[in-house]
């Protein structure tokens, strides 16, 4: 590190953003008037530094679940309601019918668990389906096409979760309207569920009710904009302070996070080469991620052009959360997010590939990304607390229960966090050069192709595409070399650099356009062309169909690949 990163981590200061904590864990941010007037908390604390601080107002559209259960005769059994299903105040009544999810409780890939697809051996025509698991977007939406009335998912523990069913990424767009799940869902715990799935057996009637508030609320954005002496590029560093109930773990203590970065930054613009942006996001829960992606909408244009850039913090400081493995990013940003980790807390890094969740909702603009939960348990821990899977809060079952409460927090580990963003949001600020490598990315590219090729065999040919990726890994090798000899012009290799991840980011995490949102999905590697994957299971008739889709994709993956290449070779030349 250098002598002003150490300057930087010596002046982390805890006491106000804890403060923070302590505060959000007595104030409930789920409803917008508690979100908004949470964000004047925030504003209140940047202000008494001196930080001037944006309070952009978004209208968003929400859905807020207010009551769930499930009534079997005289017995009521409570629940709650995922953001995104449909209303059913008076209930539902329909026979219960048990559907296989497919999957192992306790799984621990939480991921595996979200994307789990229910298994339908039966006819759920008019009926109340029963699932283990979560009332995720893939689960609760297949159900319903195939006809049921209503989704119970059997959550794996002793409590049930909080959550959303909506695929549908942000604010729908007038397409997308009527995109969420037309029935109502409830998740309920383990012992409840296998009540009612003892029920199913047996063929008996239940009844689900759920109250939910829909509509567009007006919501506070609060931004922090720290400007670079010598450029207009910035670093976008963002979080969401909406919450379940009180939401400590997910996501106050990012807050915190947020709230001294602001601080520690802002001390320093005048060291800072290119700005900072820091944003706290409204909607995530309730929205799907609507405060993000109202941002990403209203400021495209200027992200496209200048964020070099996004780092999400979300449920970073939590108890026993102590390793820094099942990281998301993208894949050009993994070794600078290796050496930000090691430098700053003198640990190792275990990254994977970037989820379509969280606040990545700048992946279409072509934003390279890095984090997003970044502080898990070690499994050991895990197994001896017999945890499963959950997608936030450090690994604690608490996560998006009424149990997210102060004592999930821990403030050492939380001081550990605020660390490593801050070195992160630093030295992505001042580095000569954008801490970028797309050999990394173009190797995931190949070892995908490969892949993809092998399922594929003799069906079709990704031979074009992985030329082209051969090609751009050759270019980038030379450019590394450059680079590392400080022979190319900063401006010129910067400007090259954002270049890449526009191009490179859409091609490997979405589908739609760039000025659109893929749905809350999983979006496998090189999405053009995953259908190779396929081809050998497929009949003649379909794989036809699959094939003219194949075609079309390998030419966009060619096509921005060579334009890759050429870009490279320009700088080079």
């Amino acid at each position: 590190m250098t002598d002003a990163e150490r300057r930087l981590l010596d002046a982390i200061d805890m006491t106000v953003p804890w403060e923070l904590v302590e505060t959000f864990a007595q104030h409930p941010r789920v409803h917008p008037r508690d979100v908004n007037a949470a964000a004047e908390m925030i504003a209140e604390r940047l202000r008494a530094h001196g930080i001037p601080v944006l309070m952009h107002e978004a209208s968003i559209f929400l859905t807020i679940p207010h009551h769930a259960e499930v009534r079997a005769g005289d017995v009521t059994f409570g629940g709650k309601a995922p953001a995104g299903c449909a209303d059913a105040k008076d209930g539902v009544t329909a026979p219960l019918v048990y559907v296989p999810a497919g999957f192992a409780i306790g799984s621990e890939d939480v991921f595996d668990t979200f994307d789990a697809k229910a298994a339908a051996r039966t006819d759920v025509t008019g009926k109340i389906a029963i699932t283990e698991g979560f009332a995720s977007p893939a689960t609760v939406t297949n159900l319903a096409r195939l006809g049921a009335a209503a989704v119970i998912a059997i959550n794996p523990g002793a409590d049930s979760h909080w959550g959303t069913c909506t695929s549908v990424w942000g604010t729908p767009g007038h397409d997308e309207r009527n995109g969420a799940p037309n029935i109502p869902a409830i998740n309920v715990n383990r012992p409840d569920g296998d009540t009612l799935k003892a029920m199913a057996e047996r063929g008996e009637s239940v009844t689900v009710a759920v109250t939910m508030e829909s509509g567009w609320f007006k919501s506070i954005v609060p931004e922090v904009r720290i400007d670079g002496k010598d450029s207009d590029d910035f670093v976008l560093v963002h979080g969401h302070y909406d919450s379940w109930d009180v939401g400590v773990g997910d996501n106050a203590t990012g807050d915190a996070t947020l709230l001294e970065l602001a601080r520690l930054l802002h001390a320093r613009k005048d060291e800072l080469t290119r700005g900072v942006r820091i944003a706290w996001w409204p909607g995530h829960s309730t929205g799907r991620y609507a405060g993000s992606t109202w941002y990403a909408d209203t400021f495209a244009v200027d992200l496209v052009e200048h964020c070099v850039a996004q780092v999400n913090c979300d449920s970073p400081g939590c108890r026993w959360a102590t390793e820094y493995k099942d990281v998301s990013l993208t894949a050009e940003t993994e070794r600078f997010a290796a050496s930000i980790i090691e430098d700053a807390v003198g640990q190792p890094l275990f990254a994977e590939r970037a989820h379509q969740a969280g606040d990545y909702s700048f992946n279409n603009l072509g934003l390279s990304g890095y984090f997003m939960l970044l502080s898990t348990m070690p499994d050991d821990v895990r197994e001896e607390k017999g945890y499963y899977g959950v997608g936030g809060c450090g690994g604690n079952i608490a996560w998006h229960t009424e149990h997210d409460t102060l004592e999930v927090a821990d403030r050492e580990i939380l001081e550990k966090d605020v660390r490593i963003y801050a070195l992160a949001a630093y030295r992505n600020a001042t580095a000569r050069y954008l801490p970028l490598d797309f050999r990394d990315a173009v190797q995931g590219h190949l070892a995908t192709l490969d892949r993809y090729q092998q399922a594929a065999g003799s069906h079709f040919d990704l031979t074009p595409a992985k030329e082209a990726a051969q090609g751009l890994k050759e270019s980038l090798d030379q450019l590394a070399v450059k680079l590392e000899a400080g022979t190319v012009d900063p401006d010129v290799a910067n400007a090259l650099l954002k270049k890449l991840s526009r191009e490179l980011v859409p091609l490997d995490y979405t589908t739609r356009p760039r000025f659109d949102h893929d749905p809350a999905l999983t979006i496998p590697p090189l999405p053009d062309v995953a259908d190779a994957d396929k081809l050998a299971d497929m009949d003649e008739h379909e794989r036809a169909f699959a094939v003219t889709s194949l075609v079309r994709g390998r030419n966009r993956i060619v096509a921005t690949l060579r334009a890759a290449r050429n870009a490279v070779a320009d700088v080079l030349s």
